[in-house]
Order: C-alpha cells, then sequence, then structure tokens
C-alpha cells in the first residue's frame, strides 16, 4: 500500500530571504526539473534547505518487506532521481553546486521551465490522493480530470482489478505516476 506525501521547503521569495535585486520584474522564479545522483533526492533537498531554496520533493509512503520478514513503512521519491526547484533563472549556479545535482533537466543542460499549474496542482493534491510511480506507459485513452484537487490534469486512462487509475506524465522528465480516482472524476479528451 502506498500514500504520498508533499515534501516542499518553504517559500523563498519573500522579501526577507532573496536580495532586493531578484524581486524584480526582470528575475521571477520559475519552477525547474533538477535531475540529481541516484537515490540522493532527500539529501539534495535538504541542501536546498539550508540555501533557503523553495524546492519540491513529491514522496511517497511504501510498505517494504526485509530479509528477516519485517514490514516497514519508508518513504520513497515519486519521481526517482528528480526534484523540483522554484527560482530565478539567474540564481541556477546556486542549485547546480549542491552535492548530488547533476544538472537541470532541459536541452543542453539549460533548465526548461515547468507549468506553474502542473507543480502547484501536484503540491496541492497529492497529499489528497493515493500516488504512487508508473514505469511504463500502457497503451490507453487519454482523459482529463474534470473534477478534485488534480482538476485540469491530463493522463491515461489505465484500467485494473481495483478501479480507475490515470497515469499523470510530466514530459519533461519522461516520468509518470499512477493515481486513483473515481470513474466520474475524468472525461475524455
Amino acid at each position: 500500500m502506498s500514500q504520498a506525501i508533499n515534501a516542499s521547503t518553504p517559500v523563498t521569495t519573500a522579501n526577507h530571504l532573496l536580495p532586493p535585486s531578484f524581486l524584480s520584474a526582470e528575475h521571477p522564479p520559475h519552477w525547474y526539473a533538477v535531475y540529481t545522483s541516484p537515490r540522493h533526492e532527500k539529501r539534495v533537498r535538504e541542501h536546498l534547505e539550508h540555501r533557503r531554496t523553495e524546492s519540491f520533493l513529491p514522496l511517497f509512503r511504501s510498505l517494504r518487506r526485509w530479509k528477516n520478514g519485517c514490514k516497514v513503512q519508508v518513504e520513497l521519491p515519486l519521481f526517482p532521481g528528480y526534484l523540483f526547484v522554484n527560482i530565478p533563472r539567474t540564481e541556477r549556479v546556486r542549485v547546480l553546486d549542491v552535492p548530488g545535482v547533476l544538472s537541470f533537466v532541459g536541452p543542453k543542460g539549460e533548465p526548461a521551465r515547468l507549468s506553474d499549474f502542473e507543480i502547484e496542482t501536484l503540491r496541492s493534491g497529492l497529499h489528497l490522493q493515493k500516488f504512487e510511480p508508473y514505469r511504463g506507459l500502457a497503451i490507453g485513452q487519454k482523459v482529463r480530470i474534470h473534477a478534485g484537487p488534480l482538476q485540469g490534469l491530463e493522463g491515461t486512462l489505465v484500467r485494473n482489478a481495483k478501479g480507475v487509475r490515470v497515469v499523470i506524465s510530466v514530459d519533461l522528465i519522461q516520468q509518470s505516476v499512477a493515481v486513483e480516482l473515481d470513474a466520474d472524476t475524468v472525461e475524455p479528451l
């Protein structure tokens, strides 16, 4: 059984955290995806917190069985190897200096902006739905979620024995997650 967790650092765009030069309209913060060393996502998030940089690391809880038969619940990244930062583009070097950060996701290592809508919708709806990573996209019907906290997101409909699941993809990082929804909250595209 798995459950999603919203693990994000506090907003850092407040006037007392960033120099006044970054607060102008010339340098607004945007969401970017960052590629990390394998299994270093949480450590990178901690470093970003110390640097007062807003980040978002979606986690989910998963029940695992150890070799000795004990069951334990662990928190794992929803998108392994990735986390998201909300920074002005001029601050990308500060993020690249963090131990464990390999690069920004985008063409030739240049940061590619993510949709504010997608990130904010994930942040606000993550704890309200059951999320888990989804490794391969099955061929299915494209749908749009028209009700609930994830309203407006699009994905691929996957039906299984447990009910209806929608696979939501973040195309820039080529990662997907599956979310369980009521059938009446999705509509075909």
